[in-house]
């Protein structure tokens, strides 16, 4: 699978991150500022000299950095994972990812992948009982069709508080929880436990599988395989940086980290070749 991001939408989002023009990055960096809005726009960089002078303006690792523009990918992981269904969607043709962890025919759903069909039909298929509605953000596409599966199954739904004006159907204030620091969903003989990490919006929350022998955490869009999500708005960028570097990142490095988008990873191969890691 594609990394979900090219060097372009690296150097996009950490700019806008910064709220700085593509003129302050070129002073910043001494490149012209149609060399920047070149390599905006999907241009490879010309040398290396060039990605260490943007890489440096924009507080990204250059090694890295070059590592996403000649397609470092991260390793491919086992498709099959003990207790997880990945369910796929799509929004405008724009593939998104969705989650049903289940165990001794409980399960938990971690976002919706906009796709509410499919993840009926999954639970019917295994006959689960569902137990809750994980959502790592408010955003449509991770969101949407929560109506239709509480239809089917009426459960609480976890949302940080901050996103819940970004939701397009919002649940009745009984069914909404908040997740809390460390707070744990027992899901048949495993344990699921709420991260907060805000940045790519004001509520993101991870949701940490705990399984012997197989950490794994839902990172939704704070992370991605070599990058990470926008940071919405821009004025989290550091409070974003902060929950990758300082939360998902600190985890334990053979953890698998599950996104909304693009491949699976690790945090050991994040740590390796994240420009957006330290």
């Amino acid at each position: 699978m594609p990394l979900e991001d090219e060097l372009s939408d690296i150097l996009k989002k950490a700019r806008n991150g910064q709220q700085r023009s593509v003129a302050d990055v070129a002073r910043a960096s001494g490149l012209s500022e149609v060399e920047v809005s070149e390599l905006e726009r999907g241009q490879s960089p010309r040398n290396r000299d060039q990605v260490q002078s943007i890489a440096d303006a924009l507080g990204l690792r250059a090694d890295q950095l070059a590592q996403v523009a000649e397609g470092w990918t991260p390793k491919a992981l086992s498709p099959s994972v003990a207790h997880v269904e990945t369910i796929f969607g799509s929004i405008g043709g724009y593939e998104v990812k969705g989650y049903i962890v289940h165990d001794r025919g409980e399960a938990v759903i971690v976002d919706t992948a906009y796709n509410a069909g499919a993840m009926l039909a999954k639970l019917a298929e295994r006959k689960l009982r569902l137990k809750a509605i994980c959502l790592t953000h408010g955003h449509s596409d991770h969101a949407d069709g929560i109506d239709a599966i509480l239809k089917a199954h009426p459960v609480p739904v976890y949302l940080g508080p901050e996103d819940l004006d970004l939701l397009s159907w919002r649940p009745s204030a009984e069914v909404l929880h908040v997740p809390k620091q460390d707070g744990l969903l027992q899901v048949g003989g495993l344990r699921l436990r709420c991260m907060p990490t805000p940045g790519h919006t004001p509520g993101g929350i991870c949701y940490r599988l705990e399984q012997a022998g197989e950490p794994l955490c839902f990172v939704g869009d704070t992370l991605f395989a070599g990058s990470i999500g926008r940071s919405n708005p821009a004025g989290l960028y550091q409070t974003h940086l902060d929950s990758v570097r300082k939360r998902v990142l600190a985890l334990s490095p053979d953890t698998r980290l599950f996104p909304g988008h693009g491949p699976a990873t690790t945090v050991q191969e994040e740590l390796l070749h994240n420009p957006f890691a330290t």
